[in-house]
This record gives structure tokens, sequence and C-alpha cells, in this order.
């Protein structure tokens, strides 16, 4: 389906119909094993020529949910897994061994800086973090031990846009692999592969599933880098169930719908909140693409409002240490995503205790900025 439009694409991908070839809607192959008639059939697997011996290998729903991601990226390949974070590790360890580097985005998610900072050591790979708005400080990072550079097409929390184009001419000309996280642009905004990109990284459980029910990861690439990746999964056993494979395919065929709701809502609330005397400032990216800008608005109150207050007063707006649901909810980064780091690393990349990340959902736009002008109202000290 490569001329169709992204939206007929998602709709449209199916998994293996050879299995229950009449079904409108892919079975959910709730199984832990596939059976074998006979030895020759056994066989056969492992030949090639029969898909399916063991869940945690591969199952019909985890291939059409990565199949799915893959078509909308334009890659080659791709691989689902329990969770965003199994997807990045994943990623990154089918690049880089024991004795290797890797330079980051200092401004990654906080779960992503942990693993790095924390985690990745204990593999034996190296880190430097860096500031990837200054492609200068980056080259300067790389090493001979360097394999791989990763960021965030959109950054979390203060929705920096990369410049993909202009990392990926570095990373080939130092000879390193790349790799990005497009959670918060998702394919219908970014396809990031389309740039040069070698591995694209999606939290499945944000927007590709949409709706807040499911773990969820998938990486996309070529088909060596997805072959490596996979062999990861598959030995640590981060492969996805068949129902949350099935629920978060189910919920991307409606996200071309829900990203140019939630998008537009964004640009409406970002609008309003921009010119609130009590909102020091407003981050909401421009030109991300042609069909919007993305549903996350982070900004920074000033010192007149009461934070606890704030938060108490937000009615049927969440608290929730997530984003990318149908509803709009709030986050609290200096308590959540970002949590884990340092008083100093929070400093260093701008999260103070009057930061807030919302993350817009598709309500009507005047209700989400009327509930969130009647908080800051209350709160105002």
């Amino acid at each position: 389906m490569t001329n169709t439009s992204f939206d007929t694409k998602i709709v449209h991908h199916k998994a293996d119909q050879s299995l229950v070839p009449n079904s409108k809607s892919t079975p959910i192959y709730q199984t832990s094993a596939f059976t074998f008639k006979d030895l020759d059939h056994l066989e056969s697997y492992y030949e090639g020529n029969s898909p399916y011996l063991y869940t945690r290998e591969r199952n019909p729903n985890t291939d059409e949910l990565a199949g799915t991601v893959a078509e909308l990226e334009e890659a080659p390949a791709g691989v689902a897994s329990s969770s965003g974070m199994s997807a990045i590790l994943a990623g990154i360890l089918a690049v880089a061994k024991p004795g290797d580097h890797i330079v980051a985005a200092e401004d990654v998610y906080g779960g992503s800086h942990k693993l790095i900072t924390k985690e990745l050591s204990t593999f034996g790979i190296d880190v430097t973090m860096v500031s990837f708005s200054n492609l200068d400080e980056v080259s300067e990072a790389i090493t001979e031990q360097t394999k791989l550079l990763y960021t965030e097409s959109i950054s979390n929390p203060f929705l920096r846009l990369e410049d993909l184009e202009g990392l990926v001419a570095l990373a080939h000309k130092k000879n390193v692999k790349t790799m990005v996280d497009n959670t918060f642009a998702t394919p219908y905004l970014l396809q990031p592969y389309t740039q040069g990109v070698d591995l694209v990284v999606h939290s499945g459980t944000k927007y590709i599933g949409g709706h807040s029910d499911v773990t969820c990861g998938v990486l996309v690439g070529n088909e060596d880098l997805i072959q490596a990746a996979t062999q990861k999964i598959v030995t640590f056993g981060a492969n996805l169930s068949p129902f949350e494979a099935w629920l978060t395919q189910r919920g991307a065929k409606t996200l071309g719908l829900r990203m140019k709701k939630q998008s537009y809502n964004a640009k409406q609330v970002a609008t309003a909140l921009d010119e609130h005397d009590a909102v020091r400032t407003v981050y909401y990216p421009e030109k991300v693409s042609e069909r919007g800008n993305g549903a996350i608005v982070t900004i920074e109150l000033n010192d007149s409002i009461d934070i606890e207050a704030f938060f108490r007063s937000l009615g049927w707006v969440k608290i929730a240490p997530t984003l990318a649901g149908v509803e709009t909810t709030v986050s609290y980064p200096v308590r959540t995503s970002h949590r884990a780091l340092s008083d100093e690393e929070r400093e260093k990349i701008g999260i103070n205790d009057y930061v807030i990340r919302l993350s817009i959902g598709i309500e009507d736009h005047k209700d989400i900025i009327e509930q969130l002008k009647k908080a800051i109202a209350d709160s105002k000290s």
C-alpha cells in the first residue's frame, strides 16, 4: 500500500491472513506456542518456511503491530516489545557492545536518562550526555569507540525539535549510527527513518495505542538492525503480549484522527496560555510538519501561583505520570518523569518547580482552556 495515504495505510495493514483468512478483524492469538502436525512441519519452522513456534519469539499480533509502525515510518522492518524502555535498550544493544561508547541528548525523557546513565554501564557501554541543540558539542563528544547517537525527535518536556538532517549528516561523517525516539511526534508528524535515521523507537504506550490501556514499545529500522534487536528482546524475554499488541493495533487505527484533533487543540491551548499573565513561558513547537505540531504543551507558571493549589484545582483534568491518551492530563516533571535526575541535572535542562507538562486530549478545546484557566485563577497566592 505504498501509494495510499497515512490513514488508509493504518486502517488496512493486516497480519498474516492465511491463519484465519476470512476474519475481518485480526483474532487475538492468545497462545504461548504453536503446534505442528508432524516432525516435517516442525522442521519447516527451522528452515524458515513456517513463521511461528513460540510467542516469545513471534506472534501474529505482535507482527501486525510492528509491521504497521514500520510501514508508517517507511522502514523495512520492525519489532514490538514489552515497553518503550525495552525497545530503547534493544536498539542500543543492537549497535553497541561492551567497550563501545554512545552519545545521548541530555534532555531526554527521565526514564531514558536513567537507563542510559545508570544501567548501560552494567553492559560495559560508556555514555556521554550532551546538548544536541549544539551539534558541534555532539561532534566533540564522539570518540573512536562511539557507535551511536541517541536523541528524541521532539524532546520531553521542553519540546525542542531535533535537527535530524544535521544529526544524520554528522553521523555519516563520523561513521556512527543514529537512534531517535519519535514518540511525541508519531509517524503522523515526522518520519525520521526517511531522513536517514538508522533506528526509530516509539513508546506505543503513548500515541500509537492512544487510550492509556497498554504498555508497549516498537522499534523500526533496516532488516539487519531489527534482527539484532529482536534477538535481544527474545533473549531477555521482553516480548509484548498478544493481547496488548492487539489493543495497540486497534488503537493505532485512529492515530491520524486523534493526532489531527489533539494537535489542533494543543495549538489553541498554547495560544490561550501564552496570553495569560500567570504563565511565564509556553513551550510549543512550530513547523514540526504541515499536519501539525503535536499534542503536548509545556508551561512554566510564575511564582504568584501556589503549585499545590493548582494541582488540587484541576477538576476533570487529571494528574497522570504519562501522556497521549484521548483525555487531557497534566504531569509534574520534577516529581514524575524527571524525578530520578539530580537537582543539578534538572536545573541544567531547565526543569523547576513551576514547569508543568500538559498532554492535550480530544475534548472541546474551549473546555480544556476554561478548566486550566480556572485552576490558575484558583491557585494565585
